[in-house]
């Protein structure tokens, strides 16, 4: 609502200056920092002052008297120096919020958008870093449908990499087991928790000598890309149930994929020769012929490559760290090792010229055969060597946008992707692919130990503890969301003895899932964040179980007022403006204008690509709510027009704010 109102008012002005001035000029507005100034500013008269050698107050004036009404919009007056300040129409605003509450979803409009996000390598438990990912990327998929956008969720599973291939040779080399056992230990509820260790002892395995590490890798990641033997059996065994496991540990957050890409196919379907073909044939890469990458293909560094960080990972989860023997590179980028296997990067620019169209290939699909509970009807497809089955939607029609959700430690590396894209000709695709990138999630001490991490003297001073794969040290996925669920339950049950067991379950689950959702999002993507369990559970301040409370008190009133019939009676219009003018009309004004502003919190999102303005608009609109709630005796209002404008204005809160929460991935219980 408020959106569109700004909108309106800067074409207003953007028509009236171009006619009375003959100047085309770019119109901005700001919201002022008090009511009493208006619900929108522009400066546009300070730049018009330099191109007309004129006073910018001057120029508003002359403006303000004559520019035409704008619908909506009650009166403009200057302020300060210049400012054009706008006064919107209470009522009409107040009239035309109710209409948008009730109404339906933005259709789809524009073109296709992919969002890639989780991408945990296959080869062992999702841990806290992993959830980061997967959050933000559901969160802005959410955002960017909500806006009206086509999107598409993709999770590229690594099933071909180097830390599969370490699996591999933990379970083959260290700790001796056939493809036979592998195959049953697959079949184990807790098989990624075992991989966790298996992976971080073949990490150590394999540091010890270098000479064994080059040696076994190679073999075991030819082996596998080759789909060759037991040795790629055992890889597709592990990646496949691991990747089944990481479904369900993300359905527990709400987070749920439309396809899921595997790079196996990549190669297996020649994506990456034809890629392979197009880079040598515009002399993207080179073959080395002396140095450390002598026989390598390599991509060489450019200026605006590799500005940022050198890390040359393996896979896009990074989590796990560098490739051991890979981060030596600097700054030319190996496509293909001199045993001829392809980096992650290589198979990542075919991958990425896939999304765009712009291949001359597309996958096979098939249904994935084990899918979570509670996905409903929404199939979901992976890509597929053999031929596929029927149904599946178009996935190889080009995208317009694709956002890449990659740990910002793999800044390179997209760096490197794009410039694979720029060097074939697709410099439009490239600037179309977005690396939404983020900081590590680390753990305060207070967490690392309740977690049950003994830590040393040092660690126990820091502010945050990092995690790290390889070394086996980090917060499972799945432990961290028990811990929450357990310590939520227990305040439940405190909290409502009378309720039955299933219900305060599903109470415990949503308040934990909100919990470490909102605590995720509130903090911007360029912020490292400590997780700690009291600061995410807390009721108070900036948490998730703070904004769903909110929704919770909206709903108890809204039935009190049901039961009482109050909610029936219609509201006057001489009503609302009359309940909207003076001191106390501006405090329910300012509610009920942050309740019209959510699209200007998603139009923030998308153009800062940050969905900490939508966690922070659903904090301040409980916050502006609770304030409200004590101000008002809402139900005990003697007045009947004004008791039902309060309610009416409750329920526009709720719809509002339950709509911002979704948008996070957070449900609001009846009760807490």
């Amino acid at each position: 609502m408020y959106l569109g109102l700004t909108k309106r008012f800067r074409e207003a002005l953007s028509a009236h200056i171009r006619e009375k001035y003959g100047v085309e000029i770019g119109v901005v507005t700001e919201r002022p920092p008090k009511i009493e100034m208006g619900e929108a500013a522009s400066p546009v008269c300070f730049e018009l002052a330099k191109r007309l050698k004129r006073a910018p107050r001057q120029i508003a004036q002359e403006i303000a008297a004559g520019l035409a009404l704008v619908e909506g919009i009650a009166k403009v007056e200057v302020a300060g120096t210049g400012y054009l300040n706008a006064y919107f129409d209470r009522a009409a605003f107040w009239s035309k919020a109710q209409e948008e509450a009730a109404g339906a979803a933005t259709s789809e409009r524009g073109g296709k958008i992919i969002v890639e996000h989780t991408s945990v390598n296959p080869n062992k438990a999702a841990h806290i870093g992993h959830v980061r990912n997967a959050v933000l990327g559901d969160t802005m998929a959410r955002i960017l449908r909500h806006n009206g956008g086509a999107v598409q969720v993709q999770n590229y599973i690594d099933n071909t990499g180097v830390q599969v291939a370490d699996v591999v040779i933990g379970f083959l080399h260290m700790e001796k087991n056939t493809l036979a056992q592998v195959r049953a230990l697959a079949a184990q509820p807790k098989f990624d928790y075992l991989c966790w260790d298996v992976y971080a002892r073949a990490s150590q395995f394999l540091a010890e000598d270098k000479a064994r590490a080059a040696s076994l890798r190679g073999e075991t990641l030819k082996a596998i890309e080759e789909g060759r033997g037991d040795v790629a059996e055992m890889g597709a065994v592990i990646a496949d149930a691991i990747v089944s496991l990481h479904l369900r540990t993300m359905a527990r957050l709400g987070i749920w994929y439309d396809l899921l890409a595997r790079e196996s196919e990549i190669l297996h379907l020649h994506f990456w020769d034809a890629a392979f073909e197009q880079l040598k044939a515009a002399k993207a890469i080179v073959f080395a012929t002396s140095g450390k990458m002598s026989g390598c293909w390599i991509m060489p560094a450019k200026e605006k490559v590799g500005e940022g960080s050198k890390s040359e990972g393996g896979s896009k989860d990074a989590g796990d760290g560098a490739d051991a023997d890979e981060n030596a590179n600097n700054q030319d980028k190996i496509i293909v090792r001199s045993n001829g296997t392809v980096t992650y990067v290589g198979k990542d620019i075919a991958y990425q010229l896939w999304k765009f169209g712009l291949l001359g290939k597309d996958f096979f699909y098939a249904r994935w055969p084990d899918v979570p509970d509670g996905r409903g009807a929404h199939t979901l497809w992976s890509t597929s060597s053999t031929a596929g089955e029927s149904g599946a939607p178009n996935f190889g029609a080009p995208a317009k946008t694709v956002y890449n959700v990659i740990d910002s430690r793999q800044a390179y590396l997209q760096d490197v992707v794009s410039e694979g894209l720029r060097a074939l000709g697709h410099d439009e695709a490239a600037n179309n692919s977005i690396h939404f990138a983020y900081e590590i999630v680390a753990l305060t001490p207070r967490c690392a130990a309740e977690m049950g991490y003994e830590l040393s003297p040092e660690e126990l001073k820091k502010p945050y503890v990092e995690v790290s794969g390889r070394k086996g040290f980090g917060v499972k996925a799945d432990d961290l969301l028990d811990q929450l669920e357990a310590a939520t339950l227990r305040e439940v049950q405190q909290r409502h003895g009378d309720m039955d067991a299933a219900t305060q379950r599903q109470t415990a689950h949503a308040i934990a899932v909100g919990a470490l959702r909102f605590f995720l999002l509130k903090f911007t993507r360029n912020a490292t964040i400590a997780f700690d369990f009291a600061d995410a559970l807390s009721f108070e301040g900036e948490t998730g179980p703070y904004c769903q409370y909110a929704v919770v008190r909206i709903r108890g009133i809204r039935r009190k007022g049901a039961e009482a019939g109050a909610t029936q009676m219609e509201v006057t219009p001489e009503t609302v403006a009359s309940l909207f003018s003076g001191v106390e009309g501006d405090a329910l004004w300012e509610l009920a204008l942050l309740a019209g502003s959510l699209d200007m919190a998603v139009e923030a999102a998308i153009k800062g690509q940050e969905p900490a303005f939508v966690a922070k608009y659903s904090f301040q609109l409980a916050q502006a709510f609770n304030l409200f709630y004590h101000h008002h005796h809402i139900l005990s209002e003697a007045d009947e027009q004004k008791r039902a404008f309060l309610l009416r204005l409750t329920e526009l809160v709720e719809t509002q704010l339950v709509r911002a929460l979704d948008l996070l991935g957070i449900e609001a219980p009846e009760k807490m």
